[in-house]
């Protein structure tokens, strides 16, 4: 036989029933409020999300429910205990908070499993509906926490894309505007199903992560050619004059060619000319005159990287072919020495050496020189004038 309450058991049973049901109701009140519940209870949702969402949805319901039977039921028990209560209602207030006293509608059972007299309802003490309400608690927090995180995780990536798209200048262009109307077409999609379907995978950080990147690399083109629109003028004529500069560096390439191939052999040939870009450049106008800023600066970029190359291919001819000039003054220099140095050692006279003084001077003297014969003609005589003075030291 169960043990009714005394006076205090029932006032601190009462109390402490009181506490725990605004605790029940406040955390139930949250999760009302909550930006996952108001997310998910005003959109038109689809696909994954409202698949869990009605379930969801329909279990907060029917918590709210058990929540009222299981509140109401404690009410009693107050109302019981501040009458004054004598053993019927300490009886009473017993059976209220320790027995089956939570009534709920369950709904029938199925027929096959129905009892005739299956009202569709059960009776539950205030313990075993606190379990139902937690666990009821807990599934509809775990989707409604879902949601709101998976809007957190998104939501700004999509937003940081849209203010980079915002900013993009009007500038008429074709490429970078079906870049731009793509970029803003994806953006659209994902704020789409980010709205109606945020748990599902189509919308995740990765795929906002992959738009912002495209977004920020479309506003940092848009800048780009921004600047070249603002500047297009400048540009054009810098690489005029870098054509210009280029055709004279070539001349200057051709002319000391022409002048040490009268003076040496085995000269090289000039680079081909790659400096007659006069239509190329001419075309940058049109490009300019209809706005096209994608090609006109792809064709910018690529007309000064040629440019820069074809100039410094000539000047790397230019210094080789001076030094080729300023080898052979070296070797005849050298060869003057070692003959200063045969005259000091007083072999000036010496047939051997005499011969071999004169073959490196004609080859040096001849034009044009045979840079290779040469030097090894004055290397012969140095070695030769160098022995001549081992023996006589």
């Amino acid at each position: 036989m169960a043990i009714t309450f005394t006076k205090q058991q029932a006032a601190d049973a009462v109390a402490a029933a009181q506490d725990e049901r605004d605790s029940i109701q406040a955390n139930l009140l949250d999760l009302d409020g909550s930006f996952g519940k108001r997310l998910l209870a005003g959109a038109t949702l689809t696909g994954t999300t409202r698949q869990r969402w009605e379930s969801a949805a329909g279990t907060l319901a029917a918590l709210w429910i058990l929540y009222q039977a299981y509140s109401a039921v404690i009410d009693r028990a107050a109302e019981a205990l501040a009458k004054r209560p004598g053993q019927k209602e300490l009886a009473q207030i017993t059976a209220l908070l320790t027995g089956p006293s939570v009534e709920v509608d369950r709904g029938p059972a199925p027929l096959a499993r129905r009892d005739l007299a299956d009202a569709g309802r059960e009776q539950l003490t205030l313990a075993t509906a606190r379990a139902r309400m937690r666990g009821a608690f807990t599934k509809v927090t775990e989707v409604v926490s879902a949601a709101e995180q998976a809007w957190n995780d998104v939501a700004g990536t999509l937003d940081a894309a849209a203010r980079d798209l915002s900013g993009i200048d009007a500038l008429g262009d074709q490429d970078l505007g079906r870049e731009g109307a793509e970029v803003r077409a994806e953006l659209d999609r994902l704020r789409g199903l980010l709205n109606t379907d945020p748990l599902g995978d189509k919308v995740n950080p990765a795929a906002a992560n992959r738009l912002r990147d495209r977004a920020a690399a479309v506003a940092a083109r848009s800048a780009d050619l921004a600047r070249l629109r603002d500047g297009a003028q400048q540009r054009i004529a810098a690489v005029t004059a870098a054509a210009a500069a280029a055709h004279a560096a070539r001349e200057d390439a051709a002319a000391a060619c022409a002048r040490a191939a009268a003076k040496i052999t085995a000269v090289p040939a000039v680079p081909a000319d790659r400096t007659d870009l006069s239509a190329r450049i001419a075309a940058l106008d049109s490009l300019l005159a209809a706005g096209r800023w994608t090609r006109l600066s792809s064709e910018l970029d690529l007309l000064e990287r040629e440019l820069a190359s074809a100039t410094s291919d000539f000047r790397d001819t230019e210094r080789t072919v001076a030094g080729l000039l300023g080898r052979r003054d070296e070797l005849r220099g050298l060869l003057d020495a070692y003959k200063a140095k045969a005259g000091r050692l007083g072999a000036a006279e010496d047939p051997g050496l005499a011969a071999r003084y004169d073959q490196a001077r004609e080859l040096l003297w001849t034009a044009p020189c045979d840079l290779n014969a040469a030097a090894d003609a004055v290397s012969n005589f140095q070695q030769a004038v160098l022995a001549i003075g081992a023996q006589r030291s």
